[in-house]
């Protein structure tokens, strides 16, 4: 999985289907949906890349708001791992060159069906980056989305993770 999708209980199937059609509206046809065992959880593998795909349905909300309508949150995913501490402690610690020298950092963690202590992760995964911590506002967010016994691991900005209905608030401001 490349992306994980948010959207609103028991429209699952009507998610998927939009975003098949997003996809390959995009460049990707092969793209493979699933609707996981979490109630308003989709995953997405697809080869294009995972931000540029954030930037490009944010696109066609600008131009269009009502060309999404079940997609709630989409957000790109760098690396999946298996659920461990460790793992994720080693993966970050890989990736967390794209935190620049200056550059500050917040770490973000979605549970969904784990019970790995949030505070053990952040306390593991601090002590492997350097940088300052800004809870507010961070150059970089340090994303760990648990779904179950997979983990998804991205180091992005804000921009990165697209709120449709953020979004589609800030067209009618």
């Amino acid at each position: 999985m490349n992306l994980i999708i948010t959207c609103a209980r028991h429209l699952e199937p009507e998610t998927e289907e939009e975003l098949r059609g997003i996809l390959e509206e995009l460049g990707d046809s092969n793209a493979k949906v699933s609707i996981t065992k979490m109630s308003g959880i989709l995953t997405a593998e697809t080869k294009l890349e995972p931000i540029k795909v954030v930037r490009k349905i944010e696109e066609m909300i600008l131009n269009e708001p009502w060309s999404i309508r079940y997609c709630l949150r989409i957000i790109p995913i760098q690396k999946v791992i298996e659920t461990k501490i460790e793992e994720i402690e080693k993966t970050v610690a890989d990736i967390s060159k794209q935190i620049s020298n200056g550059e500050t950092y917040r770490i973000s963690i979605e549970k969904r069906n784990s019970n790995l202590s949030s505070q053990e992760i952040i306390s593991k995964i601090a002590s492997k980056i350097k940088n300052k911590v800004s809870l507010e506002f961070p150059d970089k967010i340090v994303l760990i989305e648990i779904l179950g016994d997979k983990t998804g691991i991205s180091i992005l900005k804000k921009v990165d993770v697209l709120s449709v209905e953020k979004t589609k608030r800030n067209i009618s401001e």
